[in-house]
């Protein structure tokens, strides 16, 4: 069971990043204002969440202008889906003891 335990990341310990990895394990991007609609978050949530996932290295952030309009986009990057795999794999074995 402790070993179980070990392969749950700290990362995404909180709901919205959970959330925000989930979006971006079934789209290839996700823009600010989509992930803020799905989820339901502030501006400002979702700001600090997109920031502690990308400095672990988990999602890549890209910004341009559509138009005069400023665009936030988001991807997981491959240590980053490598990462919640093995973050619900070890969710699932941890349910599956219980």
């Amino acid at each position: 069971m402790k070993n179980i335990i070990q392969h749950i990341n700290k990362a995404f310990d909180h709901r919205i990043r959970l959330g925000i990895m989930s979006v971006l394990m079934v789209n290839e991007s996700a823009d600010f204002t989509t992930l803020k609609e799905l989820l339901g978050v502030t501006d400002g949530n979702l700001a600090s969440h997109t920031k502690a996932l990308e400095t672990e290295d988990y999602i890549s952030i890209e910004k341009q202008f559509i138009g005069r309009k400023p665009n936030t986009s988001y991807r997981a990057t491959p240590l980053g889906k490598a990462a919640f795999k093995e973050h619900i794999n070890a969710l699932e074995k941890l349910i599956q003891k219980s």
